[in-house]
């Protein structure tokens, strides 16, 4: 019995939800999102609840309906409040800033870093350091993130580099004399 999968996922007021075939559809203030369940699992919509319920008792069924109750609960949350997060540049003379719907990154190199953030996500940088990726797939928002922190990762001598806030970067001693 999956502990996530019997939950039922609440819809906040002002977020409405429709099931056609294995689709759901949810719409809320931030927008609309959809998801595509599997075979194996039944989607129903009751009064202001999505339940997911699974069809047989098979191991493939039993593990499609706590991830698809976990893909429902992430559209309702990323249409309600979204998705964000927080990444912060460490390093002498490394920075960022947006222009239009490109991050330029100073992080070092030769050249600037001009990143084109894809639709559907907004780029803020409140300080030159901080860099607010927002958007209301949660997928997307990470591999966004992802993206921009490929470009510098922190290094384990001085810790220079892009890295999530609060992430911890192990680090190492140098060299001895």
């Amino acid at each position: 019995m999956s502990r996530i999968g019997k939950k039922p996922v609440e819809l906040p007021s002002g977020v409405t939800a429709s099931v056609s075939g294995q689709t759901i559809e949810v719409k809320g203030p931030k927008g609309t999102r959809s998801f595509t369940a599997t075979d194996d699992v039944t989607l129903a919509v009751e009064d202001s609840s999505v339940s997911v319920t699974p069809r047989g008792s098979s191991k493939r069924a039993r593990q499609q309906w706590g991830m698809s109750r976990s893909q429902v609960a992430n559209l309702v949350q990323g249409v309600t409040g979204g998705f964000k997060k927080e990444l912060e540049i460490q390093g002498v003379g490394y920075r960022a800033q947006v222009q239009g719907n490109t991050l330029k990154l100073n992080l070092g190199y030769s050249h600037d870093v001009d990143f084109d953030v894809p639709a559907g996500i907004t780029v803020t940088c409140p300080k030159q350091t901080e860099i607010v990726v927002e958007g209301i797939d949660q997928q997307l928002v990470g591999q966004v993130a992802a993206n921009i922190r490929e470009w510098r990762a922190p290094e384990p001598y001085k810790g220079k580099g892009i890295r999530y806030k609060g992430e911890f970067i192990f680090r190492k001693e140098g060299k001895k004399k």
